[in-house]
């Protein structure tokens, strides 16, 4: 990619992201560091899992981005008796042609809000590890593409474990990060109050992008240029979890390669077409704290995210930065 199309290709992505940041924020008021996130996994085309009380604005904010990709929305409310057909499809027998016909589920869209996922059982877990990792969906021997953009939103309760089954580690490493909203500023919350609607879908909503602008994003992101120093000073952040003894384990290739991606978009968020240091040190907790688990227990989930999160804060400052 020569320079002229590499700046041209990036001014383009910084408009897109530009017109995406401005109209999720008219729609999520006083979270634009939350927007901000969201929209470096939009661009690296990974998944988010949001793990926050309910009522903070988790729906909301993946109904308008949705929208304003010009995108389908979906929102699937996971409870322990829902079945993996209940979200992937399933094979209906037509008496007219004598054949099998395939009927999709609700995971056929581009953005699909999986909602409390991990009240689902185990096994309805699993039945998205195939479509976030590879965007098909295999059933009955045959192999039905999503389409794309395609990108899941996935919410916990930190709080409330009463039923639920907590998601595996294969399950969590498909997401790119793991994020909370927060309560919003108190200044916003009065504007939320005076104008704020207690339905996220009724909301006006305009698309600002369309898909194919957001493939576009997604195929330079890859592209952004990581130089050799910033791709070692990444291996020493991962190594040093690795090696860390209040972790159970440390952070897998997949994991290593997840944080590169994210610091290609963040670089791109920021204008510009390499990665810089502050660009790894902007999304490396995101991206690594639900895969990294603690040896001691903890009864509140919140509370050991915030220690996974000091520590990893505590290994990025020891390491030297690229000059």
């Amino acid at each position: 990619m020569s320079d002229f199309v590499q700046a041209k290709h990036v001014h383009e992505a910084r408009t897109t992201l530009g017109r995406l940041r401005t109209a999720m924020g008219a729609a999520i008021r006083g979270k634009a560091d939350v927007i901000d996130k969201v929209l470096v996994c939009l661009a690296a085309g990974g998944h988010v899992l949001l793990e926050d009380l309910p009522g903070v604005g988790k729906t909301t904010l993946a109904y308008g981005l949705a929208r304003s990709i010009a995108g389908e929305f979906k929102r699937i409310q996971f409870t322990s008796d829902l079945l993996p057909s209940d979200i992937l499809g399933v094979s209906i027998y037509d008496e007219r042609t004598h054949e099998f016909v395939f009927k999709p589920g609700p995971v056929f869209a581009n953005i699909v809000l999986a909602d409390e996922i991990n009240r689902a059982t185990p096994k309805t877990q699993s039945s998205l590890l195939e479509v976030m990792d590879r965007g098909k969906v295999s059933i009955d021997g045959r192999t039905e593409d999503i389409g794309t953009p395609f990108m899941v939103f996935a919410t916990q309760n930190p709080v409330d474990y009463a039923g639920t089954f907590p998601l595996p580690e294969s399950q969590m490493d498909r997401f790119l990060m793991r994020i909370q909203m927060g309560y919003p500023p108190v200044a916003d919350e009065i504007e939320i109050l005076r104008h704020g609607r207690r339905r996220y879908d009724t909301a006006e909503h305009e698309a600002v992008v369309t898909s194919v602008d957001v493939l576009g994003l997604q195929e330079i992101v890859p592209a952004v240029f990581v130089e050799d120093s910033i791709l070692e000073f990444m291996l020493a952040i991962v190594a040093a979890t690795r090696t860390e003894t209040e972790f159970r384990a440390g952070i897998s290739v997949r994991g290593a390669l997840s944080l590169k991606l994210a610091a290609q978009a963040q670089a791109l968020m920021s204008g510009r077409d390499f990665v810089m240091p502050e660009d790894v040190a902007a999304v490396v907790e995101d991206v690594f704290v639900h895969r990294l688990g603690l040896r001691r227990a903890f009864t509140d989930t919140l509370e050991e995210r915030r220690v996974v999160g000091t520590i990893l804060k505590r290994i990025v400052s020891s390491i030297p930065e690229p000059v």
